[in-house]
């Protein structure tokens, strides 16, 4: 929600004293292989700016949209984005070390604050300091500003996003957005503890990681929303709530492939109705996404819909124990199952 500046930190000054996890083979072929091919060649949405002043040639990718059914940020020349801090939401909790206090453009809230409210634990918003999380989709209202919202394709707020960073993999949330309150459009942005697991205490309110090495990956369909009990929202610290979301993390990058730089010819979705690529299997945010008469259950086009009495809560949602499942459904290895 906030324009952002950001000034080069020095790579390992202040480690970080958050967790952090190595990269996964799995992902490391994925962001070599996305970084090895270029650009993007299946474009959502186009002309958006990692720091200002840039050419505005950095998109939001939907090239592994139907084979991982991810969605990405990606420049060119094998560029991806940078990271600027966020520190809007809660301000002063208690995870507040003062190093936001530098920001010049602070908000008191986040996009999705009235869905954290809802879910009854007593945390009225996201903290910056406290909550990892990703600043995706670009908003705005000024004649020719570039928008990008994720929930065209699938991409719930609050879901799990992962971010590869510093040879490190961080798992936070989708939980802001870019506004049209600076000159241009802009991508690359998480909150501060996310940042400082990635790159240490250097980072602070004005002052990020600006080379674009920084993968963002979003994660399409209900299944990646740890929803109300999936998390701990009212976590009071980063090793806290990015504990609460690890197992649902780990389960979600099992979507991802070694082979980043190669599209698929004819992904799930592809060729077998009148509309090439919102077939059956493809990814979508509604049933206006599907062709034909296929209806959009889970984040995917498919020829029927799950049918449960407590949406969100079918088979295949992610669970934490019984009480996240509709009906008879039970909570197995994280999913509500049969």
């Amino acid at each position: 929600m906030s324009l952002r500046s950001s000034l080069a930190v020095t790579a390992g000054v202040l480690g970080a004293v958050t967790s952090a996890r190595d990269v996964p083979s799995n992902v490391k072929s994925f962001y070599d292989g996305v970084r090895a091919q270029g650009q993007c060649r299946n474009v959502l949405a186009g002309g958006f700016h990692s720091v200002q002043g840039d050419s505005g040639n950095f998109d939001y990718c939907g090239d592994h949209a139907q084979d991982h059914n991810v969605i990405y940020l990606q420049g060119r020349g094998g560029q991806l984005a940078n990271m600027d801090i966020d520190c809007d939401g809660i301000q002063r909790g208690p995870a507040d070390d003062g190093r936001c206090g530098s920001s010049g453009d602070t908000q008191s809230q986040t996009s999705f604050r009235d869905t954290v409210a809802s879910y009854g634990t007593g945390q009225r918003d996201l903290d910056a300091n406290a909550h990892p999380y990703v600043v995706f989709g670009n908003d705005g209202s000024k004649p020719g500003w570039r928008t990008f919202d994720p929930r065209r394709y699938g991409v719930e707020p609050l879901s799990v996003m992962a971010v590869v960073c510093n040879n490190k993999l961080i798992y936070g949330v989708w939980g802001d957005t870019n506004g049209d309150d600076g000159d241009q459009p802009m991508v690359g942005e998480a909150s501060i503890s996310l940042a400082t697991a990635c790159f240490g205490r250097g980072v602070n309110g004005n002052a990020g990681h600006d080379d674009n090495d920084v993968l963002y990956i979003a994660f399409p369909g209900k299944d990646a929303v740890p929803g109300a009990r999936g998390a701990k929202w009212n976590a009071q610290s980063y090793d806290e709530f990015e504990r609460s979301i690890e197992g649902l993390g780990d389960r979600l990058i099992q979507r991802i492939g070694g082979d980043g730089g190669n599209p698929p010819t004819n992904p799930p979705g592809g060729d077998d109705c009148s509309w090439k690529g919102h077939c059956k299997g493809a990814s979508c945010g509604s049933d206006n996404d599907c062709s034909d008469n296929l209806v959009c259950s889970g984040g995917k086009c498919s020829a029927s819909r799950s049918t449960c009495t407590w949406e969100g809560h079918c088979e295949g949602a992610s669970c934490g124990n019984e009480n996240d499942c509709a009906d008879s459904l039970v909570c197995r290895s994280g999913k509500c199952a049969q």
